[in-house]
Parts: C-alpha cells; structure tokens; sequence
C-alpha cells in the first residue's frame, strides 16, 4: 500500500486523556490519566509514550477522561502515526478483557501484529481512508438458491443485507464452500464488509481458498508469512483496502470498517481457542463483535458444538439428508469388521478414521510381569514405529519397577491398522503421520488411515467409502468435551463420502448419543445428552469456566463468590480453584480478581481451561 492511502486522523484530542499502559498484569488493569498537548496528533487507539513509575512506557490512549488527579504527567511522545483501534473495536476490546478476565493491555497487544516502524510511511489511521481508497474487483456472481433453499436460509439472508443477528448454520458437506461465498457476497452487496474465520492453515482450508478465489484483488489472507509482511498487510486492511479478511484466530481483531458479518468456519475445531492470555474462544468474540457492530455472525459447523447450541441462535440448515447411511457395525478383530474388510477390497479411494496413535499399547513388562508403566512419569506406553515410548512424557519405554525395556503390547493402533488395510485394499495404504503432511486420498486411488489430525477442511471429496474405527473410545477419553469433538471428527469425515459411497462406524454401542449423531446426520440429540450430563458434572454448557492461581487465602476469598462449581486444591505450595460461573456473574468475579491481584493473592486467571 503506498503512503498516499494513509492519512492523519479526522478527531485529534487533547488535555487529560485516559491511558491504558502496556503492562499486562491483572494488577495494573486500570486507565490512567495523562495530559496530552495541543498538536501532537493523537486520538482514540494512539500508540504513545508516557512516564510510569519513573520510567518511559508505551500505552494506548483510549479517550478523553474526567478523572484528573491533583498532579497529572503528561503524555511523551506519539510513538506511531497508526491509529489501532477506534471507538467501535475499543467496546470489543473491553468486552474481551472483561469476559475472559484478562488485562486490557493483554487484550490490545494481540489485536494486531508486531509493529514494523518502516511499513508506516506517510502516517495511517485506522478509518481515515475511504472505502473507495482502492479498486475492486466486481463482486462475482453469488450461487443463488442454496441459502434460499435451507430452513431458515431466508433469515440469514435478509440479515446479511444490511441486518443484524447471530446464526448457527449447518451447511450439506457438499455446500460447505457454496454457503461462505454466498453469505460474504450478500454482505458485499450491502456495501459492508467480512471476516471469514477458519480454524488452522496447513494445508490452506478449502473455505479459505473458496472465498479467496471467489472475490479476488477485495479478499486478503490475514496469516502467516514474515513480520514485515503480515504487519503490511495489516495495514491494508485498516486503510480499507480490501473488504473480506480471511484469517485464524488474531483476524477476528481485523480492523476492518462497516463489518457487515463475521463467519466461523468449523466452529467446533479446537484451533479457534486461543492457548495464550487472553484465553478468548473465536465464537464468543465473533458474536460479541457483530453485536457491537450491529453486523452479523455466523457459527458454522457440521457439527456445531453444545455451547454454541445453548445460545439459543436461530439455525440455518438444509432438509432432508446429507450423505450416505451409515453402517453400525460390531468391531472385530483389531478393528476388522468382516464388513469394513469387505468394503476395503471394493473401495478405491476410502478413509480410514483410527484415533489411536501406534501399534499398540504396552500391558506388561516382561522381566517382572507388573503392570506396564513409565519409569519416569508412570504414564501408559505405547509402541510407535518400532520403539516403545510413554504416551504422557514422551520417554522412552522403561518399566517404572524393574528399568526394563521389554513389554507385552497389545496391538491395536493406526500403524496396526495400515498393516492389514494394506492386505485388504486393492490400492495402496497410506497413514497419516502427526508430524507429516496431511492430504486427502489420491483421485487416482488409495486409502488413507489417520485420526484427528487427518481430518481437515478438503472440501467434497467423493470418497468410495469411509470408516470409523473405536468410536467406543470416545466415551472413555478425558476432557468433559472430548466426545463432542470426535463426533464432530467423524462427522466431517463422513462428509467426504460421495452419496454412492458407504459410511461404516464399529462400536459395540450403537445406541449411544453419539453414534445415533453420526447415524442420523444431526447432533441435537447428542446436545440433549450432553447438556445433561455436563449439568451434571457441574459445569453446564455456556457457563463461563476459570482457573485460578494463588495463594493460600485464595480459598477463602473464593468460597465468598456465586459459582456452579468451586473446586479448590493445593499444588506444590499454591492454591488452585476451578470455578463455573454464571456468565452474569463474571463482571463482579473479575472485579473481585483483579483486587485481589492488587494484593498479590492472586498470580494468574486462565479462562476456558481444557478439562
């Protein structure tokens, strides 16, 4: 972008404006107020420097203040012509910091990309430029009629044309990349922009790569290349050089302006929760975001998840069925259903879905005959690749009585499962490697085996067959939402089959929610069960979850707030709590937080833990 698209700011403030210091702890989780003088050109989302405690820093300025104090600092220097964020992105910016309980500098500092001083020739200001600042491309033709023709399509519609709402859309699998290019060009046409979520890059997600074709020089990948590239692009879009952003998790900041819809693609993947402080989850952003903006969003997902069903959100979704039916089998041997064998030998191109990694696991050591278990963490082993490793540590295999190395293995496993795939198919096997790139079958045939990190955004791929082995181990995994996330799994993987093809699922509970989920094509009696039971174990769906770390008077102080669940424990000289809470109730618990960080009782605050 040349220096002629940038501009300085229309709105310049002076006198006591209220700063927010880049000192990201809980503890200094305020404003402060500083004068800035007449002329120095910085406005709402000014990057600045400013004293604290007797030395420089940096800070964001975030508007004019009535709280003057006796004796009030003044304001620096303006550190950059970049304004990063305004008024509208500041609301959600608050909102992120108050909902996940995070400090406001935290939130700002992942807004956008690390600062390259060079790429801002000329001064920028985030809105300064019109939205005619740059040529587009024509808006291509949308593909009428799919939206139109799912139940609550035409609501969507309506929205996205100068609307306003919150949406939950379960697209056909062969739909998935029709539907995100319809939504964004009905939103073009109102003359407003889009973000496009998707959940990881590699490979680039078929929706990624949809709406990138679809809209040309107006579209822009927000991921991934060098610093000075990605803070350029940055840039860009808040000179409003493009008017659909396609991105993972930072993308859903992306400052763009008139934001007509924001869209979460695969809204159940695990890669829209961010791992760092602020603990945000894409979703609750997108639509706390659209709210602001009076935009709307859209949480898509073959298989939505159960918070984002007990939103309550109207659902677009197409009638009928959408793939083909699925074979409940009981497994046999390893995993070899004379009917999946059968279905093998026919197949071409087929998929395999064995969530287990290896080639079997370790029961008992040779030597001593005790239970199998690492020397080193007493974590289960696992035979991988020809070695026998702890599945917890990562150690080599020793028997955590004797040292020894020698084990009984039970097999069972993806690599067990290429093995004999490989004696059953008519083309060659292929298994998909953790650290390995991941690709769909070949159309010239073949049969991939992998779990979850095989199953990615491919896109409609028309597969002969498609099977899921140990769907009973999904009951049995740890995490509260661990068998969600495998439905979800063997939903998008049962999409690649074409409607010619076979689904086969081995499980020895064919009544099970989440096998009558995969079986009818639709989780909502899944999201029944599983709201009961979570309700049951204490953190109901939609409650807001934290962990919370500190010192020994935290216990006290916690068993004085409104929570669902309070569990407290003590680690190594710390105290631990884990609270569900009321989503209500979450602005007074962060008050309460951020004091008690003040008095050093509490060290850390993660939101939305994996448990």
């Amino acid at each position: 972008m040349s220096s002629a698209a940038l501009s300085p700011s229309p709105i310049e403030l002076s006198g006591p404006v209220s700063v927010c210091v880049d000192r990201p702890v809980l503890s200094l989780d305020r404003a402060f107020t500083y004068d800035l003088a007449p002329g120095m050109g910085a406005g709402i989302g000014s990057l600045v420097q400013v004293p604290f405690h007797g030395r420089p820093v940096r800070g964001w300025i975030l508007g004019p203040t009535r709280e003057v104090p006796a004796r009030m600092l003044a304001v620096t220097k303006l550190v950059s012509p970049v304004r990063f964020f305004d008024e509208q992105l500041l609301e959600v910016l608050r909102w992120v910091s108050e909902r996940y309980v995070a400090s406001l500098a935290s939130v700002i500092g992942r807004t956008y990309p690390p600062r390259v001083a060079s790429e801002e020739v000329g001064g920028a200001a985030l809105g300064a430029a019109g939205r005619d600042a740059a040529p587009r491309d024509p808006a291509p033709p949308g593909d009428a009629g799919r939206l139109d023709s799912y139940r609550g399509g035409p609501a969507l519609l309506k929205a996205l044309d100068g609307g306003a709402g919150a949406f939950v859309l379960r697209p056909a699998p062969e739909d998935e990349q029709r539907v995100v290019v319809e939504a964004v060009d009905a939103t073009l046409g109102s003359g407003r922009s889009a973000i496009v979520l998707v959940p990881e890059l590699e490979p680039l997600p078929a929706t990624a790569a949809a709406v990138l074709d679809a809209f040309g020089g107006r579209a822009v990948l927000f991921a991934g290349g060098s610093r000075r590239d990605r803070y350029r692009t940055w840039l860009d879009i808040a000179s409003a050089m493009y008017d659909v952003v396609v991105g993972t998790r930072p993308a859903v900041f992306a400052p763009c302006r008139q934001l007509g819809l924001v869209y979460v693609s695969r809204e159940s993947h695990a890669g829209h929760r961010e791992e760092r402080s602020p603990y945000y989850h894409v979703r609750d952003v997108g639509v706390a975001r659209a709210r602001i903006a009076e935009a709307v969003c859209v949480a898509e997902a073959i298989c939505p998840t159960t918070e984002v069903a007990s939103l309550g959100m109207p659902e677009v979704a197409p009638d009928g069925r959408w793939w083909p039916p699925v074979e409940v089998v009981k497994p046999g041997p390893e995993g070899r259903a004379p009917r999946l064998v059968s279905a093998l030998r026919a197949a071409r191109r087929a998929f395999v879905y064995s969530p287990l990694p290896g080639a079997g696991i370790a029961r008992m050591c040779r030597s001593c005959g005790e239970p199998a278990a690492c020397a080193a963490c007493g974590g289960v082993l696992r035979a991988v690749e020809g070695a026998v490793l702890c599945a917890v540590c990562g150690a080599d295999g020793r028997c955590a009585r004797c040292g020894s190395t020698a084990f009984r293995v039970a097999p069972g496993g993806a690599e067990r499962v290429e093995q004999w795939a490989a004696r059953a198919a008519g083309v060659p096997v292929r298994r998909v490697r953790g650290d390995g790139e991941v690709s769909p079958p070949a159309s010239g045939g073949e049969v991939v085996v992998g779990g979850l990190e095989a199953v990615k955004d491919f896109g409609p791929l028309g597969l002969d067959l498609v099977g899921i082995l140990d769907a009973d181990l999904a009951a049995r995994r740890p995490g509260l939402s661990s068998q969600e996330r495998s439905l979800a799994s063997w939903m998008e993987a049962a999409g690649w089959a074409s409607p010619s093809g076979r689904v086969i699922v081995q499980t020895r509970s064919p009544n099970d929610p989440a096998v009558q989920a995969l079986v009818a094509g639709n989780p909502v009696r899944f999201h029944r069960a599983e709201t009961r039971r979570r309700a049951q174990a204490g953190f109901p769906p939609g409650c807001a979850v934290f962990r919370v770390v500190g010192t020994a008077e935290l216990s006290t102080e916690v068993a004085r707030l409104r929570a669902i669940t309070s569990l407290v424990t003590e680690l190594r000289g710390e105290t631990i709590c884990l609270l569900a809470l009321d989503p209500v109730d979450v602005p007074a618990f962060g008050r309460t937080m951020r004091a008690l960080a003040e008095r050093g009782v509490v060290g850390r605050v993660e939101a939305e833990p994996h448990l």
